[in-house]
């Protein structure tokens, strides 16, 4: 999630665990410290752009390793504050603003390694997109709220936070229950059609939970379909495109691809573009432009001396993606802008 969604996040948890131990602000700022620091992750240069995804959200969001930082970490604010009385309370904090962290990620379709160092699996439910109002919002208002009120009225400062985050969480739920319905009208919809697909990716649209981007995988080729909530029809429309068969076999054992396949589980595609190999990640974005899109060597096949990844992925033309975006969750049946 961005970075104002886990900032609040883990103001909230702070001041949540801490209650009336400590002063509302202290939890929150640490909360809010807490919350942001396993993205700090992202100043590391791996030397190569494809490593610098896939790295992403690695040991920083392990829960091993932040279960280890958590009684260093709260120890640490206990004894800064002149509060070792509460230093367990302070410990179970941090515990649960570092953990938090990357179980909020995992939400998301990016990917979230939250089993290191026992296994390297990129945790994804994909059931919220990386930026929505809808459940920062809640946070946001019941951490200020707690902070207006924590002098005249504690216990309605904590009632207030805590409702930030009962509701922030229903929305988390809500976002899965609604994937689960999609899920199934999309599978629904592939069967009706003879579609066995290898993989089926079902995630949200930037900022919402109502409009929902759909894509299948054949050997060949993806499909790929958008479903809004409030469309009166029975199934998804979709889109068919190439994935690049040739590519994907040449490039089957190069290195730079598995690491990017088996990141994306088996989500991706690929087209020459002058002369050069580029494989894009399909689960962000949506065609022709991917968030992830990589220049991974020759259109004729592996290098026999690879050179690091460069990074070819964009994003929408906002003027015209915005409109559609705003039509289609509606339940207008638009072509999507190409």
């Amino acid at each position: 999630m961005d970075s104002l969604s886990q900032l609040a996040l883990g103001a909230a948890v702070g001041v949540a665990v801490m209650g009336r131990r400590t002063a509302v602000w202290t939890s929150a700022a640490w909360g809010a410290v807490l919350g942001t620091l396993p993205d700090l992750d992202v100043v590391i240069d791996h030397g190569d752009a494809l490593l610098n995804m896939v790295l992403h959200r690695a040991e920083t969001h392990a829960l091993f390793w932040l279960t280890l930082l958590a009684p260093l970490v709260g120890a640490a604010i206990a004894r800064l504050h002149g509060e070792w009385a509460h230093w367990r309370r302070w410990w179970l904090a941090a515990w649960l603003v570092l953990v938090t962290h990357p179980l909020l990620d995992t939400m998301t379709v990016y990917g979230t390694q939250l089993a290191l160092p026992f296994s390297n699996h990129p945790f994804g439910v994909g059931s919220i997109f990386i930026i929505d109002p809808l459940y920062t919002l809640p946070l946001l208002v019941g951490v200020l709220v707690a902070l207006g009120l924590a002098r005249r009225r504690p216990v309605g400062a904590l009632r207030a936070n805590a409702w930030g985050l009962a509701l922030s969480t229903a929305y988390l739920a809500w976002g899965v229950a609604a994937q689960q319905h999609v899920t199934s009208i999309a599978q629904a919809s592939l069967a009706r059609q003879g579609i066995q697909a290898q993989a089926l990716l079902v995630t949200p649209t930037a900022f919402n939970t109502v409009l929902w981007r759909v894509v299948a995988t054949t050997p060949t080729h993806y499909h790929e379909g958008f479903y809004s909530l409030l469309d009166t029809g029975p199934e998804p429309q979709w889109d068919v495109f190439d994935r690049g068969p040739a590519l994907l076999a040449a490039y089957a054992r190069d290195p730079a691809f598995q690491r990017l396949n088996t990141f994306a589980k088996g989500l991706v595609a690929m087209h020459a573009v002058d002369g050069r190999a580029h494989v894009s990640d399909l689960r962000m974005g949506q065609t022709p432009t991917f968030s992830f899109t990589f220049d991974i060597g020759p259109a004729a096949g592996p290098a026999p001396d690879p050179q690091p990844a460069l990074p070819r992925g964009g994003r929408p033309d906002v003027d015209r993606a915005l409109p559609w975006l705003w039509a289609r969750i509606q339940g207008q049946v638009l072509p999507p802008p190409r």
